[in-house]
């Protein structure tokens, strides 16, 4: 049910959010938050009039963080990815600011990556970004069709080392 079995490490999320214009961020979306290792930080960082909202289909992760993180902005959906711009929407918002995401897009279902690359397009405002990190490169091929262009780093202090990338939208 999540990507690894180790939290992600500091140093790898000190680099994936790294780009994030926190003073001009309203709207974060967090896919596949499990047991909140991104959300807090997500949350430290974010502007107090900004919201989160956290998507995963695990409905026990969705139950650990309401009941641990007593946050107004955290707003945390027992959903899919593939259902962001409803999810969106529902919440009463247009466009996200920047999406993250550590699912593990090489093991998902056929086609439910390519789904999730668009409607994650369709959410995210010009000049903002899809964070993705994952522990192998093959999620390019879905996002690679949906952003005007892709940064990519990698980060060896991680157990295990991940690949990341910046998918932005002009």
């Amino acid at each position: 049910m999540v990507g690894s079995v180790i939290p992600s490490s500091r140093i790898l999320i000190d680099k994936m959010l790294a780009p994030v214009d926190w003073e001009s961020c309203r709207l974060f979306i967090e896919y596949g938050p499990g047991v909140g290792t991104f959300t807090h930080e997500i949350l430290t960082r974010l502007h107090p009039d900004a919201k989160l909202i956290a998507i995963d289909t695990n409905e026990d992760f969705i139950t650990h963080l309401r009941e641990q993180i007593d946050d107004p902005r955290l707003i945390a959906v027992h959903g899919s990815a593939a259902n962001v711009e409803e999810i969106v929407a529902n919440n009463g918002f247009d466009m996200a600011d920047y999406v993250v995401s550590g699912l593990p897009f090489s093991t998902l279902p056929p086609g439910l990556g390519d789904t999730i690359g668009r409607a994650t397009a369709s959410v995210i405002r010009p000049g903002g970004a899809f964070l993705v990190y994952q522990f192998s490169p093959k999620v390019r091929r879905f996002i690679a069709p949906h952003f005007d262009r892709i940064d990519r780093g990698f980060e060896w202090r991680n157990v295990p080392p991940a690949t990341l990338f910046w998918a932005w939208r002009r």
